[in-house]
């Protein structure tokens, strides 16, 4: 047992850098990234996503910022027969892209969202990372401003999945949907 401590320990600090190497979109613009995006595309190891991945649509997002500079989200999900909301706040951090939030029952469980990569008027890349002691995960997103994606960009998309410790089998290409 002795001799797995040292290994464990070096394993769980290349997790920890390697989530730290997350890069964030240089020169991040708040004003520009503001409005509504469609969720195009998702992967995570998240067991929640991963049960119901297979059954879900296209959602649509609507970002905003406070006077505070913290990054407002409202997301409509189409869901079975109803259209679900669900409104998040991040606080920006020290950096610009960066945001963190509180989520869970009784707030205990702690997400950082990172822009990773926009062009502002076309796509963005969001990483999610939720810090739950019951189950951390890890949530990769294609946003787009237009319901239909490029071939291309998705392409790009899936690439980057490994990067980030998430395999293909972990994605789901969203449908279009009208219903929300």
């Amino acid at each position: 047992m002795r001799a797995a401590l040292p290994s464990l320990a070096l394993a769980l600090l290349c997790l920890l850098r390697a989530r730290a190497e997350v890069p964030v979109q240089p020169d991040f613009d708040a004003e520009k990234f503001a409005g509504m995006w469609h969720v195009t595309a998702t992967a995570s190891n998240c067991s929640i996503f991963l049960k119901m991945k297979d059954g879900m649509k296209s959602s649509t997002a609507i970002i905003s910022f406070t006077p505070e500079g913290d990054l407002a989200m409202k997301l409509v999900w189409p869901l079975l027969d109803k259209c679900q909301n669900f409104e998040l706040l991040f606080q920006r951090s020290g950096q610009a892209g960066h945001y963190t939030g509180m989520c869970g029952q009784g707030a205990q469980e702690k997400r950082d969202l990172l822009v990773m990569e926009t062009d502002y008027s076309h796509y963005a890349v969001l990483h999610e990372a939720q810090n739950s002691e019951m189950e951390p995960s890890t949530a990769l997103q294609l946003l787009t401003r237009e319901q239909d994606v490029s071939p291309q960009l998705l392409q790009e998309f899936v690439e980057l999945i490994p990067t980030m410790g998430l395999t293909e089998d972990m994605l789901a290409i969203l449908p279009k949907s009208g219903e929300c």
